[in-house]
């Protein structure tokens, strides 16, 4: 059936009888292909019912609808006519594995941060009204996401509505990780224990004991759900009282329940919220079963669930999680926050080590990035570990409540640099540039494992706001017989030469290590720093290079504009210096989707790319 469906209206085609089995074929379609390619899989396979009824229930693409994250839009890409595309998911130039309006018309809006669908369908609702417009606006968010303020801020809004506005709330008890917080356990309330679900029982019961009558009764009322849902929801007030109609929970695998319902709520002119219960992972036993692991996932083999790859080596993540528990446990002061990812950022260990020091604070940056400094300023030592890309979100926190009292937050980023598969939303290519604006931040980028652990130990001491960021993937255990002590804001010499100067900021050491030796090769002399100290620069130690060095050449995962090279580049020129520069460094776009490796040779970051940079500028500089 799937292969004959490549727009919505070919779904409303098909006999309603056939949604079940083309649903189960849908999922076999995602667990072929995701196995085959990785990907988000639980998210998933967990709306695969919701996502048809959706479809059905509206009229696509001239009605909108919004996807909070979007990892979990692989049903929706294959029902609007992409199905030959997953073939190339998450490749370079191929299907993304979240909505992209460049990508088709079915996508109306880009997403791939969590909290942001409401404000997003928000938005498209004023300007439909604006402009006399009539289509539907829907608003997918799932339980996790509700955790974040931002979604808060847009329902605020949205309560002032006078026109038409569907959220859907895909409720799964979980974001990534379990979903944590007072709102998590607001939704259990009306999930197992509201006065809906006790009256709805009692009532049948009741009244299948009358005489002649009682099963139709039951019947009648069953049909009239919807309107019994709002009159008799008491825990579900919350919404109510925010003058959003509030109607679930409904089961997320009814299909012909939820098109009746979503096309109700097509007719109430006011914003309505509809709340859908799923499961994560549903349909293949071990993502049910540990929707956590398979949240995202490499390609693995069906039958067993492992991964086709052969284990790797420890990561930067692991190397971080084992020097904090290792410091935690001589220093009770030590507390560590995370926002919804213990597992993705390595914290997992440590909360099982240290429950009372661990703070899982739900999808919310902002709020993890003030309430560590708040902690800090109370005395304790908190370590907030993010990925880069999330980091972005608390930006007016770090300089405001972190930076400008001088707090002790130590920020361990992952996923700094490119990260691959996941693409534009999620890449870390930022965060030096905006660290590294912030008054009294300091910023290090450790070039191995070795140096993680040696920057986290220094990082907790210095007393004062310090980032250290270092990227997804395997542990660089390379140079490790060059130790040198830390000392704020001075660089390592790694190699000693003349000439050319290379200054190479954490991940890129690695690269700058081979570039060094093929250098040589070429009978060029080169010395290798590892520039460690992002901020404050050793602009001691660069001076002392200008010396015997004609040509720098700076090299970091990060955009240029704002990042290492500019600022040295802004350097030279305040000094009056003569010395050449090449900047190795993102240039000023988003950079799709892809494999780290061939990302970098596109963007002449990899070592071939910067030795052929290097080679004609010297060339040129000798002639």
């Amino acid at each position: 059936m799937l292969e004959n469906i490549s727009s919505p209206e070919d779904l409303k085609a098909l006999d309603p009888g056939k949604y079940q089995e083309l649903a189960e074929e849908i999922r076999q379609f995602l667990l072929e292909k995701v196995s085959e390619h990785g990907g988000h899989l639980a998210s998933n396979l967990g709306v695969v019912e919701l996502t048809m009824a959706l479809h059905l229930a509206l009229d696509l693409p001239e009605d909108k609808i919004v996807w909070d994250v979007g990892h979990q839009s692989y049903t929706h890409k294959l029902l609007s006519g992409r199905r030959d595309g997953f073939d190339s998911l998450r490749e370079y130039g191929g299907l993304s594995g979240f909505p992209k309006r460049k990508e088709s018309e079915y996508d109306c809006f880009d997403t791939g941060h969590s909290s942001t669908s409401i404000s997003a369908g928000l938005g498209l609702v004023e300007a439909r009204d604006r402009l006399g417009e009539s289509y539907t606006v829907v608003s997918v968010i799932g339980d996790g996401a509700l955790s974040g303020g931002m979604a808060y801020e847009a329902l605020n809004n949205a309560s002032r509505l006078t026109s038409n506005f569907i959220i859907v709330l895909n409720d799964n008890n979980m974001s990534i990780s379990e979903s944590t917080g007072g709102f998590s356990k607001y939704l259990s309330g009306i999930r197992l224990g509201s006065g809906y679900n006790n009256l709805k029982r009692d009532v049948r019961r009741g009244l299948s004991k009358v005489p002649g009558v009682g099963e139709s009764l039951v019947e009648n009322i069953s049909q009239a759900k919807m309107a019994l849902k709002q009159m008799v929801l008491v825990p579900g007030m919350l919404f109510e009282n925010l003058d959003i109609t509030y109607v679930g929970p409904i089961d997320g695998y009814n299909i012909p329940q939820m098109v009746r319902i979503f096309e109700e709520a097509k007719r109430i002119d006011r914003p309505v919220l509809i709340h859908v219960k799923t499961k994560k992972g549903k349909g293949y036993g071990p993502a049910e079963r540990n929707p956590s692991r398979y949240h995202g996932v490499t390609p693995f083999d069906v039958e067993t669930g492992e991964g086709n790859k052969k284990p790797s080596a420890p990561g930067y993540t692991d190397a971080f999680s084992h020097a904090l528990c290792k410091l935690a446990k001589e220093d009770e002061k030590i507390v560590a926050v995370t926002a919804a990812m213990p597992e993705g950022t390595g914290l997992k260990r440590f909360s099982s080590l240290y429950p009372k020091r661990f703070f899982d604070v739900g999808i919310a940056e902002e709020h993890a990035v003030t309430f560590a400094a708040g902690m800090a300023a109370g005395g304790l030592k908190p370590v907030v570990a993010v990925y880069s890309t999330f980091l972005q979100r608390a930006y007016d926190q770090m300089i405001h409540d972190v930076c400008l009292q001088k707090l002790p937050v130590v920020f361990a980023i992952d996923r700094a640099g490119l990260v691959g598969s996941d693409g534009e939303t999620h890449h870390g290519m930022f965060d030096l540039s905006y660290l590294c604006s912030m008054p009294g931040m300091t910023v290090f980028a450790p070039k191995n494992k070795y140096e993680l652990r040696d920057g986290l130990k220094f990082g907790l001491s210095c007393g004062k706001p310090f980032a250290i960021r270092y990227p997804r993937g395997t542990a660089w255990a390379g140079l490790k017989e060059h130790k040198t002590p830390l000392e704020l804001g001075k660089s390592e010499v790694v190699c000693q030469g003349k000439d050319i100067a290379l200054l190479a900021v954490g991940s890129m050491v690695e690269t700058g290590f081979e570039v060094y030796k093929e250098l040589k090769k070429r009978r060029i002399d080169a010395t290798l720093i590892n520039v460690r100290f992002v901020k404050p620069m050793d602009t001691e130690l660069f001076m002392t290079l200008t010396k015997t060095h004609r040509l720098f050449v700076t090299m970091e995962e990060n955009v240029e504009t704002g990042g290492f090279g500019e600022r040295v580049a802004g350097w030279i020129c305040q000094q009056s210096l003569k010395t050449r520069l090449i900047r190795a460094a993102i240039p000023d776009t988003f950079v799709e989707q892809g494999d780290v490796a061939l990302l970098k040779k596109n963007l002449w970051l990899d070592v071939e790319s910067v030795v052929e940079r290097i080679v004609k500028c010297w060339k040129e500089e000798k002639g």
